[in-house]
């Protein structure tokens, strides 16, 4: 009788464990290892002496770490207000029922995001290069007196990286806008027609107000997805960049804990790194249920 009731009881534990060891072995227990190390200044992976919370004090001050946290906020900045709109832009023209060819252009616009990073950052590379590179000679041929010899990589870093992004991620983000698009309720775009509302108020008052789900889950991948950056700017520019103009969070994490071997401060980068997207996560979040009331 015993047997029978305990072998339903722990029938289920049988089926999870595998699933809890291996999130315990290779998510808790790192994450409470980087904790520790965090407060730790090492010197390799075999020297290290307890700090506490030296190295969070240090990063407060650091400006290299400054200067990598405003570069990655102005590229989170050209994600989110150059990026997004232009995104919504594509969206709404797609999403018109009188459009020939739209699911040729959804293909076309949505291709990019495909792409391997490290191809894109070895495309446009090329294409920034001086003298003979594709937006030089272009923008030549368009523009009367544009220099063939801009120098975008060397003194307009942060500008090419939001244009290669804009190339890579608009229609990876003009999906989600149509897929909001298509749930919008056609009643109230055609009662807003009868009551002498133009095309502006319509979507001003009807189209976005229905979207704002999907915009502010957009906004927050845009943001978190910014704030990740590290292999666009690493292989376009191999490294940060001239004067560290694309050095961004992700980046200097790497080069203190591989380049520089101090993988305690690495960690509390990474950590200060975490808390601050959690940060945004959750101010998206009270900002959505402030709208929502």
């Amino acid at each position: 009788m015993n047997g029978r009731t305990l072998y339903p009881r722990w029938t289920p534990w049988f089926f999870i464990a595998p699933f809890v060891a291996i999130f315990v072995l290779f998510t808790v227990y790192p994450l409470l290892q980087s904790v520790s190390l965090s407060m730790q200044q090492t010197y390799g992976p075999r020297s290290s002496r307890f700090v506490f919370l030296d190295n969070f004090r240090f990063l407060l001050s650091d400006p290299l770490f400054h200067k990598s946290l405003w570069n990655t906020a102005v590229f989170a900045a050209g994600s989110v207000f150059l990026q997004l709109p232009c995104s919504l832009g594509l969206a709404l023209w797609l999403n018109r029922p009188k459009l020939r060819g739209r699911a040729f252009f959804r293909l076309i616009f949505f291709c990019p995001s495909l792409v391997g990073i490290v191809f894109v950052a070895m495309m446009f590379s090329l294409i920034f290069e001086r003298r003979t590179g594709l937006l030089n000679v272009a923008l030549h041929q368009l523009l009367a007196g544009w220099d063939l010899d801009f120098p975008w990589l060397q003194q307009y870093v942060m500008a090419a990286l939001i244009l290669a992004a804009m190339w890579m991620y608009i229609g990876f983000n003009m999906v989600y806008f149509l897929a909001a698009l298509q749930n919008v309720d056609r009643g109230l775009i055609e009662a807003a027609m009868v009551d002498g509302a133009n095309p502006w108020q319509r979507f001003v008052h009807v189209t976005l107000p229905a979207i704002r789900p999907v915009g502010s889950f957009v906004v927050l991948l845009s943001l978190l997805g910014s704030f990740q950056l590290f292999e666009l700017p690493f292989v376009l520019l191999g490294g940060g960049g001239p004067d560290n103009q694309g050095l961004t969070v992700v980046m200097y994490l790497y080069q203190c804990g591989f380049d520089t071997g101090d993988l305690g401060y690495a960690s509390a980068i990474g950590w200060l790194l975490a808390l601050l997207l959690i940060a945004f996560a959750v101010g998206q979040r009270w900002i959505g249920r402030t709208d929502e009331s």
